[in-house]
């Protein structure tokens, strides 16, 4: 065991380093359906979520460190949605928004529905609704910054969080 995990990290450190990554979330918009316009006029001027540090629409996965996954998520999509959570660093987050992204919705009977994104991909924080308001994706955003700003990032890389669930 190194000196570094011997040693706990300072709690000012540990705030610091959580407030920075909870207030500069950028993020990459996996929109599917009719859930991915909610997700855009969350971004607009009434509802604003850059005021709440999020950063919308990254350049790309390898800019981003939150996936938002708005829709229904089929089956022959499901392996497009993985290469762009892999390419994203670490540490990464993901909100499912909406019911279809969740569960599969109406179409959760479909043979070519994804049973939910957490099939595919781990979630941190789920928004129901079928579609979800743009009030509701802020109220999930709010519950991923309170989720960041307690998580210890050396725990979290040495649980291996980030890895999502294996393929069965």
């Amino acid at each position: 065991m190194g000196l570094m995990e011997q040693v706990a990290m300072p709690q000012p450190v540990k705030f610091i380093l959580n407030w920075g990554r909870k207030y500069s979330l950028w993020v990459m918009n996996f929109g599917l359906a009719c859930c991915a316009i909610e997700f855009i006029a969350a971004s607009t001027s009434k509802h604003d979520f850059i005021r709440l540090g999020v950063i919308p629409f990254a350049h790309g996965p390898r800019q981003a460190d939150l996936l938002v996954t708005a829709g229904t998520l089929t089956d022959k999509m499901a392996p497009a949605l993985r290469r762009v959570y892999d390419q994203m660093p670490d540490p990464k987050y993901v909100i499912s928004f909406g019911s279809c992204s969740n569960c599969g919705g109406p179409y959760w009977d479909s043979y070519s529905v994804t049973k939910g994104v957490d099939q595919i991909i781990p979630v941190d924080v789920y928004v129901p609704g079928c579609p979800p308001r743009p009030e509701a994706l802020l109220h999930g955003i709010v519950k991923l910054q309170e989720k960041i700003g307690k998580e210890d990032i050396r725990e979290k890389w040495r649980a291996g969080i980030s890895t999502p669930p294996a393929a069965g």
